[in-house]
């Protein structure tokens, strides 16, 4: 038998034959929609969804008025959310997507060859987005082609922001060779070999490595600008690099229009940070109220990840740390929730950020119930949302659910004004929508699409 072959039959050159299929229309009725910004709840409101914009949002008024003026098309859904809260999609402004889970303990994380961790990646996007974290932000290791696959449609996984690779001193946190490793010579991803970081030294080297990550695609930049829990020979109370490289970094990522965030712990370290240039603190743990208030009329970020230390403080994850990392992850433990009521009562603006590695993933959403212990929900909530649009420079696009943003939603069961908590719950997101497609459903009525 003779198989006739038309134009159809191949794809046509250059395409991409993964890119998702144009969004359906949505009607999500008889919402509690949850505005962030506000703090404030509309009862018994319908959202229509098209093209992966929030194109309406309208009461049970205007509703028929609506639609006796723009009849529904035969292939849009309608879907009854009474008794459920519809809210912006999470954002996560710490992440390492590069550290899949799959390996026991820190090392074994962190040492896990390229292409390996390259192929588990998809699996913790997956995961992610599972979760109603529709964006994030990667502080080190994820790159322009993963970012490329998952807006493309290859992945299924939160919209991406990336760092490139973390830029590290010698012996800096983003320095993962032990004090026994010999001196090497040459450019040094700091011994992760999952590509999360890099070594420069100097003035020059520094230019050269933060414009190396900006023309590899990089969103921004991040620099270590003190110790860490997670690497084996620096001090939590050390300042790393000098004003002179700081201001280098600083001054490459201004000129190309976007900025420098810095994983630092103490005041010192902080303050250094910031006077050279940098407009974002990772961490900041040991902040004390003068440094907040520089934070604060500098415009400065802070995104707290204090589910990390809690995760590895834990004796679900006992072991996970080397011997020699357990106390300094206790120090910075103990001291992360007052962090966050200094800042707060200083007027920073705080970010939501997980910064989980391998295993320790599984517990991002823990971050809402840690933070609840002293903030109140609608705080935490905009920490997630409309704090995190504004760092990504998404502000009118992302963070709340209005007429002309993307359509990304996260349903859950009870009022997170409440209790903010609900997103950390078995089962408490029951439907996470990304520009407009179902990613996660367990409402009947919205099928999965991604």
């Amino acid at each position: 038998m003779t198989t006739t072959m038309t134009a159809s039959t191949f794809s046509t050159p250059g395409s991409k034959p993964w890119s998702l299929l144009k969004q359906k229309d949505y009607i999500l009725t008889n919402a509690s929609i949850v505005d962030p910004l506000t703090g404030t709840l509309q009862h018994n409101m319908t959202v229509h969804l098209s093209g992966g914009l929030i194109t309406r949002v309208l009461s049970a008024a205007d509703l028929s008025s609506w639609l006796s003026t723009s009849p529904l098309t035969p292939t849009t859904t309608t879907v009854d959310l009474k008794g459920k809260y519809l809210c912006p999609g999470l954002i996560d402004c710490h992440v390492h997507i590069a550290t899949p889970p799959g390996e026991s303990g820190l090392a074994a994380t962190m040492a896990v060859d390229p292409n390996t961790s390259l192929l588990r990646q998809p699996y913790l996007l997956r995961k992610m987005l599972n979760r109603g974290f529709t964006t994030v932000r990667d502080c080190g290791g994820a790159s322009l082609a993963l970012q490329t696959a998952v807006a493309e449609g290859l992945h299924p996984g939160p919209r991406l922001f990336i760092a490139g690779k973390a830029i590290s001193q010698t012996g800096g946190h983003g320095d993962g060779r032990s004090a026994l490793t010999p001196e090497s010579t040459g450019d040094c991803c700091g011994g992760h070999a999952a590509g999360i970081g890099r070594i420069a030294d100097g003035v020059e080297a520094c230019l050269t490595a933060a414009r190396e990550q900006l023309r590899q695609g990089a969103d921004f930049l991040k620099i270590m600008a003190s110790g860490g829990v997670a690497s084996p020979t620096d001090k939590l109370v050390s300042v790393q690099y000098t004003a002179e490289e700081v201001a280098a970094i600083t001054s490459v990522a201004r000129a190309a229009g976007t900025y420098v965030t810095a994983h630092a712990y103490t005041p010192a370290a902080i303050q250094h940070a910031i006077r050279n240039g940098v407009g974002g603190i990772e961490h900041g743990n040991l902040l004390d109220r003068e440094t907040a208030e520089l934070m604060a009329e500098r415009a400065v970020f802070l995104t707290p990840t204090l589910t990390t230390y809690d995760a590895m403080a834990s004796e679900e994850f006992a072991g996970f740390l080397p011997p020699g990392n357990v106390a300094k992850n206790l120090q910075v433990l103990n001291q992360g929730l007052r962090s966050i009521q200094i800042a707060e009562e200083a007027g920073v603006t705080l970010l939501y950020g997980s910064d989980l590695l391998g295993d320790l993933e599984v517990r991002q959403t823990r971050e809402f119930v840690l933070r609840q212990k002293v903030q109140k929900p609608v705080k935490v909530l905009q920490a997630a949302t409309v704090n995190g649009a504004r760092r990504l420079g998404m502000e009118g696009k992302l963070g709340r659910v209005k007429e002309g943003y993307l359509a990304d939603l996260v349903v859950v069961g009870r009022d997170p004004l409440k209790d903010v908590g609900v997103f950390d719950e078995e089962g408490g997101v029951e439907v996470v929508i990304k520009e407009g497609r179902v990613a996660m459903s367990r409402v009947e009525g919205l099928l999965v699409e991604m």
